[in-house]
């Protein structure tokens, strides 16, 4: 890590891909949205080792984590029309889980989508990875009846269950999957049609592979991701739809005012085999979305990933 950071930038953001996979990823790509220029579209290294194809900057992605900002979209988009309120507690709206989640009653929507609520996080619980849930109730089991790790609203702790939550109450609202919301209400009308919900709804072979050290095997239709749902993009796809979020095309009347009070503006996304940061970066007015499809138990890979990614934004700040 220490070598990739000191090396002298290099010219191009190409160049700094071709770099990154000789210090260790099977596969990287990125997309560059800066204003007054044309859109930039970068890879390198392999779509598929074992098959020798190599990366296309248009794959699609597991984009795990980032669909996170979708979802408080979607969040505020019925908190504006009233369906939903940020103020009410889990119990409200899941009344069966009183007793089973610590602080129900006390914790809210609004902690929910903060990260606030104190509920414990089901992808840290024991062999999560390595022996996923089927499905979302199994996943929702691992957490219940455990302690509560704060009280509500007293702290900020990361929980994938928080969002899980979000995720059945999203479809509570609309009695059908959240998917079909979140294409319906944000993804048509930005023209996106290289987001799906998984990858179940495209042809497997137009998904980057996926690998994570110390493993031969593409994990990409392996146990390690065919029993976890993940969001499926193209970069441009989520560069566009970042774009909007952050200008605030994406949103009617009010709603901007309701998401920058709930939620933030960015988002990385990281599970077996895939890791991505989608930010924008105002300094330069820029989006700047990186996939790579290496992952490992340490740590090591991500801690490299960001050290890429902020060489990326210094050179296109640099040619700025």
């Amino acid at each position: 890590m220490v070598k990739a950071w000191i090396r002298p930038l290099p010219d191009t953001v190409q160049e700094q891909l071709d770099e990154a996979i000789g210090l260790g990823f099977d596969g990287i790509i990125v997309h560059v949205d800066q204003a007054g220029k044309p859109p930039g579209f970068y890879a390198a290294g392999w779509h598929d080792r074992k098959k020798k194809i190599p990366a296309n900057p248009n794959a699609l992605f597991k984009i795990a984590s980032i669909s996170k900002l979708y979802d408080a979209v979607a969040i505020t988009k019925f908190v504006h029309d009233g369906q939903l309120s940020l103020d009410k507690t889990l119990a409200d709206y899941f009344p069966e889980l009183v007793g089973r989640i610590e602080n129900a009653e006390e914790i809210t929507l609004r902690m929910m989508v903060q990260h606030r609520s104190g509920i414990p996080n089901l992808t840290d619980t024991p062999n999560f990875w390595s022996n996923p849930p089927e499905n979302s109730k199994k996943a929702l089991e691992r957490v219940l009846d455990l302690p509560a790790n704060f009280e509500p609203g007293e702290h900020f702790e990361y929980s994938n269950t928080n969002y899980l939550l979000i995720s059945e109450l999203i479809e509570k609202i609309t009695g059908s999957g959240k998917f079909e919301y979140i294409r319906e209400e944000i993804l048509t009308p930005l023209g996106l049609k290289n987001t799906f919900g998984s990858v179940h709804e495209v042809n497997i072979d137009d998904v980057m592979s996926g690998y994570y050290v110390g493993i031969e095997e593409d994990i990409k239709t392996s146990e390690y991701g065919s029993k976890l749902t993940s969001m499926i993009a193209t970069a441009e796809d989520v560069g566009i739809f970042l774009r909007a979020l952050n200008d605030g095309s994406l949103f009617e009347e009010d709603e901007q005012e309701i998401y920058s009070s709930i939620y933030v503006y960015e988002h990385t996304g990281l599970m077996p085999g895939y890791q991505s940061i989608a930010k924008y970066h105002k300094h330069i007015d820029a989006v700047v979305i990186q996939f790579v499809n290496t992952t490992d138990f340490n740590g090591y890979e991500w801690n490299l990933s960001e050290i890429v990614y902020n060489r990326i934004v210094k050179i296109l700040r640099r040619k700025k």
